[in-house]
């Protein structure tokens, strides 16, 4: 398929700014998957969808202030750093702004008149990815040194930090929001609790694939950015036995989706040849034809470059709870993988005219 196949025309009024209040005062739109039929409700309609013993899975990771304002050394031409991942105490994963940053560049980072850390880039990686290792661990200066680092399309300023962060968030080492899950309130996770829905929790920290464009015409060409992806056994057990009992599985989240997809495909490769250590891509690629489409899902603690676009068979999610994605992006194929891609257009079109709210501040969508 091509790129050009997941484009759209989004209005620039109907991108979000801000977030509504409270948090599950949104929109919902409810896409039926088999007929195709849109309904259009409010974000705390979700529980007459559901049924006790269904399980919805949560992402709980927690966005870091990644964005750091740096100067390079000694000349003082102004950089940025954006963590995205940890490799050891003093190494990170990082996307770099800034001209001729290469092996050996020293950046600055923190405030006039704060503590400064350097962070000399040590390796050079695909596009703007660097490798670079602070001369000290950095981790409890953040607060002090960084910024929240809102998606680029958000202009304005946020006034609450934490209104970019779930209320279930847990596991600092996010550079964006699973914004999905945004719309929660912990009072109406307790109403769901007590109609008899169950919750599990994975791990998927967003990383570069959240910032970067699809620049390859033909889909299939794209490589997806790994991201670390974390599910407990606890909660594989949780819902292996919703499914065993005939529950279903609610991703809350494109994260949650990736995260649940690549355990169930760990599963289907299990003992097998063809298990690839280093990419569930690779591995899906070569699972035999006959594997059976539903699988338990298995403890994972990886990184996943999971890319998953129309023609894609699920294995472990019923159910998708997501917002509403940027045109030509690898989110937008992952829906339309789930839902059909002429009907989650047809519906992104509906919505546009209902005037909803789009992207990490926007409203929600209901995939049945």
């Amino acid at each position: 398929m091509l790129l050009s196949d997941f484009d759209y025309d989004l209005p620039p009024e109907r991108i979000a700014q801000h977030p509504v209040e409270p948090r599950d005062a949104s929109r919902l739109l409810v896409l039926h998957r088999d007929t195709g039929q849109i309904e259009h409700r409010r974000f705390r309609d979700l529980i007459d969808y559901l049924e006790p013993g269904d399980v919805l899975v949560l992402n709980q990771t927690k966005v870091i202030p990644a964005r750091l304002p740096a100067r390079k050394l000694p000349s003082g031409g102004a950089a940025e750093i954006l963590l995205l991942r940890r490799l050891d105490e003093r190494r990170w994963l990082v996307a770099v702004g800034g001209k001729r940053i290469r092996p050996g560049t020293r950046l600055e980072v923190g405030k006039p008149g704060g503590p400064t850390h350097v962070a000399t880039v040590i390796e050079e990686r695909d596009e703007n990815q660097r490798v670079v290792e602070f001369d000290r661990p950095i981790n409890a200066h953040l607060q002090e040194l960084g910024e929240t680092p809102l998606p680029p399309y958000i202009t304005e300023p946020l006034d609450d930090p934490d209104r970019y962060q779930t209320v279930y968030a847990r596991v600092e080492g996010s550079a964006a929001a699973p914004t999905a899950g945004l719309h929660f309130t912990g009072e109406f996770l307790l109403e769901l609790q007590r109609a008899g829905i169950q919750f599990a929790y994975c791990t998927l920290h967003i990383g570069l694939d959240t910032f970067a464009p699809v620049r390859e015409e033909i889909i299939s060409r794209h490589r997806m950015h790994s991201e670390r992806a974390v599910l407990k056994p606890e909660d594989a057990e949780i819902i292996n036995n919703a499914r065993l009992q005939g529950h279903r599985i609610v991703a809350v989240g494109t994260t949650a989706v990736r995260t649940l997809e690549t355990a169930a495909i760990r599963s289907a490769a299990y003992g097998l040849p063809i298990n690839d250590p280093h990419s569930v891509q690779r591995t899906l690629q070569h699972l035999p034809d006959g594997v059976c489409p539903w699988r338990p899902v298995i403890a994972i603690d990886e990184d996943a470059d999971l890319f998953i676009t129309p023609g894609y068979r699920f294995r472990a999610v019923d159910i998708m709870l997501t917002n509403f994605h940027l045109p030509r992006s690898t989110l937008l194929m992952l829906v339309s993988a789930f839902a059909g891609r002429e009907r989650i257009l047809a519906a992104y079109r509906e919505a546009i005219e209902r005037e909803y709210r789009f992207y990490s501040f926007g409203d929600a969508c209901l995939l049945l």
